[in-house]
């Protein structure tokens, strides 16, 4: 899971900011952000770097938080 779409709609950036701050297609970051594909960690540090370079207040944590682990049934 990811918050790049919470983090990019709090800060009143639109989509097609974001996405000409990364040169990257509309259906590339949308996959991202709606969970379809996981970006790698190259992939992870450009949005945050470009959301930053936008005027998003993130960071690689916050914007892709560790789910908690399952624990297993008893």
């Amino acid at each position: 899971m990811n918050r790049i779409r919470e983090i990019r709609e709090s800060a009143g950036i639109s989509q097609a900011d974001l996405r000409r701050q990364l040169n990257w297609g509309q259906a590339r970051l949308a996959n991202y952000e709606l969970g379809i594909r996981k970006p790698g960690l190259d992939e992870a540090r450009a949005l945050v770097g470009a959301l930053q370079a936008l005027g998003a207040d993130c960071s690689l944590d916050t914007a892709f938080p560790q789910e908690p682990a399952h624990k297993p049934a008893a």
